[in-house]
């Protein structure tokens, strides 16, 4: 860690003997490192309530709240911040029962400046990878939120399409025969037949129950429609990278490796980088079942002059020449129920017809499969401002 990483530090040092406090504050502020100082627990406290910190180096004996009951004040108040903990030579019971309490660590008394150093590094950086865990978590709940919700609305604009087709089907009919009908009604030899003008009326209620029916199924097509792409500076290789995260505990889970290949790629590309997130996810995800214990999966990024070329390759188990060309159809799935639902391949045919993308798919049966996705993209200047951001 360099001198501009530990400027990040939010350090609180919690002790009651003021010249060991001023001395210790003085040789942090030297290393960069800004720090508050409090001369009690209660103090603290106070100040861990106006303002988070990363690291609380705390004394265990001091007058009224000792160390012991401040730790399981801040761990109950600040659980994310870590705690070190400072004990005299003959305390050691404290310093263990403080680590079974929460603590990141303890130091005997007196301490050896450069030591208490590398453990606020080290509980630092604890707490920077609990938030990324954290973070990618999180991040991965709503990309599965949002993959439960595409796969939803993709059954939904089939079902609607289907629908659709059915209805306007009898839907044309019946305004043919009510037009038919109409005709006839006018003609000189029908003026005279009874209730003339309630037969009129009958017909008019049809027609415009046949447009209210049509606009009803236009209705639930728009709803279903993706919307338009939105373009942003993107940096593949990062995009590929943190897609791959979302997915490796699942992979090793299966103990299954995930690794990305760059051969010839433009620096950053103009393209939506959600959509193509999307895309990978589903092929990663489809790869990650098809794929058996101790197997590789690569996302090989590759460019010419069409545009950019993602290839995913598994080891797995192939794909049977009798599903080749089933497997873009939606809901169909060679997954035991419950498995898959068998949208995943047909969200991404959806997605690269928007993007105007192709994907090809190569397989043999027992030795894996390969998808190969193209997409045209504009390379752009990576110096400018990147655009794409986590949402």
């Amino acid at each position: 860690m360099d001198a501009q990483e530990l400027n990040e530090i939010h350090l609180l040092l919690v002790d009651d003997e003021a010249e060991f406090r001023g001395t210790l504050v003085k040789r942090f502020l030297r290393r960069g490192i800004q720090t508050l100082q409090a001369e009690s627990g209660e103090a603290g406290l106070k100040l861990l309530a106006e303002q988070s910190m990363d690291v609380v180096v705390l004394d265990v004996k001091m007058p009224g709240m000792d160390g012991i009951q401040t730790l399981h004040a801040i761990k109950d108040r600040c659980p994310e911040t870590e705690v070190i903990l400072l004990t005299g030579h003959t305390a050691t019971r404290d310093g263990i029962e403080g680590i079974k309490s929460g603590a990141f660590d303890y130091l005997s008394k007196p301490i050896e400046f450069e030591h208490l150093l590398e453990k606020v590094r080290q509980a630092f950086e604890k707490k920077q990878r609990a938030e990324e865990r954290q973070r990618e978590a999180e991040y991965k709940v709503r990309i599965e939120q949002q993959m439960i919700a595409t796969e939803r609305l993709a059954a939904l604009g089939t079902l609607a399409a289907g629908v659709a087709h059915e209805i306007n089907n009898p839907l044309a009919i019946i305004n043919e025969a009510a037009g038919f009908l109409g005709l006839l009604i006018k003609k000189p030899e029908l003026s005279a037949i009874p209730r003339r003008m309630d037969f009129e009326k009958a017909l008019d209620k049809i027609e415009k129950a046949v447009k209210r029916a049509r606009k009803i199924t236009h209705q639930l097509l728009d709803g279903v429609r993706r919307p338009d792409p939105v373009p942003t500076n993107v940096i593949l290789d990062e995009l590929v990278d943190e897609t791959i995260q979302l997915v490796r505990r699942e992979a090793a889970d299966r103990d299954i490796s995930v690794t990305r290949q760059t051969r010839k790629a433009p620096e950053a590309i103009w393209i939506d980088p959600e959509q193509v997130r999307q895309i990978l996810i589903n092929l990663l995800t489809n790869a990650i079942h098809a794929t058996g214990r101790q197997g590789s999966i690569t996302v090989c990024i590759d460019s010419d002059a069409a545009g950019i070329i993602l290839a995913v390759s598994d080891t797995g188990k192939g794909i049977p020449k009798a599903h080749m060309q089933k497997i873009f159809e939606p809901f169909f799935s060679d997954k035991p129920p419950g498995e898959g639902t068998g949208l995943g391949l047909f969200v991404t045919r959806q997605i690269l017809d928007k993007l105007g993308g192709t994907i090809e798919v190569s397989s043999r049966v027992g030795a894996g499969t390969t998808m190969t996705v193209r997409m045209p993209a504009r390379s752009v200047d990576a110096r400018l401002p990147r655009r794409y951001e986590e949402p």
